[in-house]
């Protein structure tokens, strides 16, 4: 699951700027916005990247259309999102062993405004000139993962969530 393929970013900023919010589109089962779900309860879910530029990335984000990261949410809902965004994480690098585990929180009020969540796990031996933002642009290309690599991982993950 090396193989990259490129990525069309004006269609994406298209789709991500004038479209439905995919993280409600998802949750609402519409079925162009379908994901693997890896993780869910009453309010997060968690799913594996359409997009991925690292093997088993995953995003996290709650159900309840919240735009910002610190102000969208009191306290003890943040504390419970950054609760499963830990198990997702900790769950990922069960699975995947990677050199180091990537938590982002991405997208703004022009597009992707639903907040969530990215676990990102560098493989070992990655150059060091191909780590950190290099790895996780897409301008670099997504893997070209099936989807039955996708769900193959997603079962993986779900497996090691079973566990914690």
């Amino acid at each position: 699951m090396t193989e990259r393929r490129p990525m069309d970013l004006r269609a994406y900023e298209e789709r991500t700027r004038s479209g439905p919010c995919f993280v409600c589109a998802f949750v609402a089962g519409e079925p162009e916005f379908r994901h693997e779900t890896v993780y869910e309860d009453d309010e997060t879910i968690a799913f594996l990247d359409r997009f991925p530029t690292l093997a088993g990335k995953v995003l996290v984000a709650p159900k309840r259309h919240i735009e910002h990261v610190v102000s969208g949410m009191d306290e003890a809902a943040y504390l419970r999102l950054m609760g499963v965004v830990r198990r997702v994480a900790l769950a990922v690098e069960d699975v995947l062993a990677p050199e180091r585990t990537y938590l982002l929180s991405l997208g703004s009020q022009q597009g992707n405004a639903h907040l969530h969540w990215h676990i990102a796990a560098l493989p070992e031996g990655v150059p060091y000139g191909q780590q950190q933002f290099h790895a996780l642009m897409t301008e670099n290309g997504v893997l070209a993962v099936t989807p039955q690599e996708s769900a193959d991982m997603a079962a993986r993950l779900r497996e090691a969530l079973t566990g914690m």
